[in-house]
């Protein structure tokens, strides 16, 4: 580390969704400690909920980032990664954004559900800025003892892997809990980065025919590249001619498994519809409250036969998952079309609202551009 550095950019935001250029002071590091120079942070659709102030308990103001890739600039200690290798100074690294799980309550124990554990954190969501350099919107990034960190492949993975981001573990868990079956047919709701990495993931697992449904276009022509076999853009079809497109492409019978990541309420309705007999509907993308809907819990779910399964967040085993399945299909799929533009600090703003408006598919954050 570069002794001189005394104070580190940051950006804060504060419970009224304003975002402020911080500088704050460098930490003295703890034993177990290790201090991350950020190299590519993201903007996720969490971080707009965040503005908005659609997230309970948030203790603004913060600095968001959840998911962020860096290189280890200053360790406390002798650490060692999930797989035994010793950390160092100089090496590419992520970390799982979730900390201080208890694994001593009911649900990390007994459930074997951590993402409900009642103690957990979120570094970039559920830790104030008052509490240090805890989030990716920051030059350096504070990894307090028992983070889980990740040695990456290379200081090429730093980037790469950042293009698949959160999206991805989250993805992974809602595909786990799909229980997608070789030569299934899938259909992907939603076409953001959970929604593009649930399709790919579909494929890995097996099925034969995955179908995205969304928009806008430039997205759709991304899962295109990614090997998505059908597209149905919602800007050129109405719901019901949606679905009947989706019933037309799987010989009448509807699909297989449909995974929703739009996070509108009124895709739910629509999804169940397209979901065959028997079928399984996953429900991953209503991260918030985005309000009620009226169905028929005869005629959609009953009758039909049909599972229906909620998958909120993710635990390490996705996490790890999703940095060995970009090291290992990096090559295969192409990752750097996710990353739409890249922003700097001082431009977070323009970041935001670019997720926002849908204009892009990735945002990337450069707090220390070269």
């Amino acid at each position: 580390m570069d002794l001189g550095v005394k104070m580190v950019k940051t950006v804060q935001m504060t419970n009224s969704g304003q975002l402020n250029i911080v500088d704050q002071q460098l930490p003295e590091l703890e034993q177990g400690a290790v201090l991350v120079k950020t190299a590519f942070s993201e903007v996720c659709g969490t971080d707009c909920h965040l503005q908005k102030g659609k997230l309970a308990g948030v203790p603004y103001p913060i600095i968001p980032g959840h998911v962020s890739t860096g290189i280890i600039d200053n360790i406390n200690g002798e650490i060692r990664d999930v797989e035994g290798n010793l950390l160092k100074i100089g090496d590419p690294i992520t970390f799982l954004d979730v900390h201080e799980t208890c694994n001593s309550c009911w649900f990390c124990l007994v459930a074997k559900a951590t993402t409900r554990c009642p103690q957990r954190k979120v570094y970039g969501i559920t830790y104030s800025a008052k509490e240090g350099l805890l989030g990716g919107w920051s030059q350096y990034i504070y990894l307090k003892p028992g983070v889980k960190i990740i040695k990456l492949q290379s200081v090429e993975t730093l980037k790469t892997f950042i293009a698949a981001g959160c999206g991805l573990p989250t993805a992974i868990h809602a595909i786990q809990r799909s229980e997608i079956k070789l030569g299934d047919t899938v259909v992907v709701q939603g076409a953001g980065p959970v929604g593009l990495m649930a399709a790919m993931c579909a494929r890995l697992s097996g099925a034969f025919q995955v179908i995205m449904v969304g928009a806008p276009n430039h997205r759709l022509e991304i899962a295109k590249a990614f090997g998505i076999n059908h597209v149905v853009n919602i800007d050129e079809k109405d719901p019901k001619s949606r679905v009947a497109k989706i019933i037309e492409l799987t010989n009448n019978r509807g699909a297989d498994v449909t995974i929703e990541a739009t996070g509108v309420a009124s895709a739910i309705k629509e999804g169940l519809e397209m979901t065959r007999d028997g079928g399984k509907y996953t429900i991953v993308g209503q991260y918030t409250d985005s309000g009620e809907i009226l169905i028929n819990p005869h005629l959609d779910i009953n009758k039909k036969h049909i599972t229906v399964r909620g998958s909120w967040g993710s635990d390490f085993s996705h996490f790890y998952l999703a940095v060995k399945l970009v090291e290992r299909y990096q090559s295969e799929f192409p990752f750097e079309k996710i990353i739409s533009k890249h922003y700097t600090l001082d431009n977070i703003e323009e970041a935001l609202n670019d997720v926002k408006q849908l204009k892009v598919m990735k945002a990337i954050i450069q707090p220390n551009p070269k």
